[in-house]
């Protein structure tokens, strides 16, 4: 008998949301709300963090796919963003 995976651990509310950018280590002010119509339903959203810096990037990078559906700021952001 084996023995069911363990839930994740929430977030830490109080530690800082960082970039989702590849080897970023700032601090996110923007929340890159997206979903990949091929995987997920139309409600669904994801979300990446972003920094100033890599805001545009990773925002051509979801809208050159289709998938960037808003973006708005972390603190914008709903408690359940799906």
């Amino acid at each position: 008998m084996t023995t069911p995976p363990e839930a994740p651990e929430p977030p830490d509310p109080t530690e800082p949301v960082l970039c989702s950018a590849k080897g970023c280590r700032a601090e996110a002010v923007w929340a890159l709300r997206w979903n990949n119509p091929r995987l997920h339903t139309p409600e669904r959203r994801k979300v990446w963090a972003a920094c100033d810096e890599h805001r545009d990037h990773l925002s051509q990078f979801l809208a050159a796919r289709g998938f960037l559906r808003d973006v708005v700021t972390l603190e914008e952001l709903p408690e359940d963003p799906r």
